[in-house]
């Protein structure tokens, strides 16, 4: 795994800002959230192009070679803008769970098409509890030639638009990786309704559908696949929320009332300050966590936990806060104010809510 100088690191994100600037704006985001897919295919091909599908991609396969440093850059500005794709799905969780794995063959099968975009993947990991861990796996896998697969499996990612499922089940010796055919006759996948139009959320099915079980210690792959996903959610969630402050700061600014801007008024300078601080701090703690990941400290899981809840809780603060700070044109549908808030509060939930996290960050102290 590669590590970027601060300078390469900054070029790239310099880079996707520029790109998704032009190509994901507010008006993109609001005419692609709503189409069937849910994301560009033609923006996908671009960031695949400049090697953001395939940035924790090994070189050999066909990626960037990168870390979680650079991962959690250009999530930033991903989260700015409110890039409507399959990166956390494909690029992120299931290019992790995969290289996690070491299965060498299905790896050199499947991801230099997740690094090229061409194939998108994702994880089928909980079951309609959404805890996110082991025990949240209720897909089961019978010893039969091959393997076939029955249960539920729920919130999986772009499972409407995936071209093979990483499904976590359970196989007579233990917890196991299985790649499923998405088009095969025992898999159901149905649509979740989300309060986040820009996310994708699918429930899926399997009645004896049949998968190739993938070598691998699945229990420790899925969690390295979290981690590296809880870090790309941090840097989202506070690229996310410094964009709403920035936006609430200008109105803050420039809206008068009583001859006035109302930036003037102790209040609003009140709840800015307190917003600053939420906002930096899920900043510091996004990038604390993805250079603790990617150092492989021994502390890496209790920054990542750290990350995953106050990162979570900024965002929901900074975009509930933004709304009250631009009074009642925030609760329409033209402003966008409401469309982080929407993120914010399906990010929060994502992963395990922060509660979870708060709870994993004090048992990681404590040991």
């Amino acid at each position: 795994m590669a590590t970027l100088s601060v300078e390469e690191r900054t070029a790239l994100q310099d880079a996707v800002v520029r790109l998704l600037a032009d190509k994901s704006t507010e008006a993109d985001v609001r005419r692609v959230m709503e189409s069937e897919r849910g994301y560009d295919p033609e923006l996908w091909s671009q960031l695949a192009d400049m090697g953001v599908a395939g940035l924790i991609v090994e070189e050999a396969l066909g990626g960037a070679g990168a870390g979680p440093l650079e991962l959690e850059a250009v999530m930033e500005a991903a989260g700015a803008v409110l890039l409507c794709s399959p990166l956390l799905a494909s690029s992120v969780l299931a290019a992790t769970l995969l290289q996690a794995l070491g299965d060498e063959e299905a790896k050199a099968r499947l991801l230099p098409g997740i690094a090229a975009g061409s194939l998108i993947a994702t994880v089928a990991l909980t079951d309609d509890t959404g805890t996110w861990t082991e025990e949240g796996v209720s897909v089961t896998a019978s010893k039969a030639d091959p393997p076939l697969l029955a249960g539920a499996a729920n919130y999986v990612i772009h499972g409407q638009n995936a071209d093979v499922l990483l499904v976590l089940a359970r196989a007579e010796d233990g917890l196991a990786v299985f790649e499923v055919d998405p088009k095969d006759s025992g898999v159901t996948i149905e649509a979740l309704p989300t309060f986040d139009h820009t996310l994708r959320l699918a429930r899926v099915v399997f009645d004896k559908a049949a998968g190739r079980r993938l070598q691998g210690k699945a229990g420790a792959a899925m969690r390295s696949a979290l981690d590296m996903a809880l870090v790309a959610l941090a840097g989202e969630q506070a690229g996310a929320s410094q964009r709403c402050l920035e936006f609430t700061i200008d109105y803050a600014k420039n809206r008068y009332q009583f001859g006035r801007a109302i930036g003037s008024f102790q209040a609003i300078k009140h709840m800015a300050a307190d917003l600053l601080l939420e906002t930096e701090s899920a900043i510091s703690a996004a990038r604390h966590a993805a250079a603790k990941l990617a150092e492989g400290a021994k502390d890496a899981d209790a920054a990542v936990s750290l990350a995953a809840f106050a990162c979570a809780e900024a965002f929901t603060r900074t975009t509930a806060d933004a709304i009250q700070m631009h009074g009642g044109i925030a609760f329409t549908w033209d402003h966008p104010a409401h469309l982080y808030l929407r993120r914010a509060r399906a990010d929060a939930q994502l992963f395990g809510a922060p509660a979870v996290h708060r709870e994993r960050f004090l048992q990681a102290l404590g040991a």
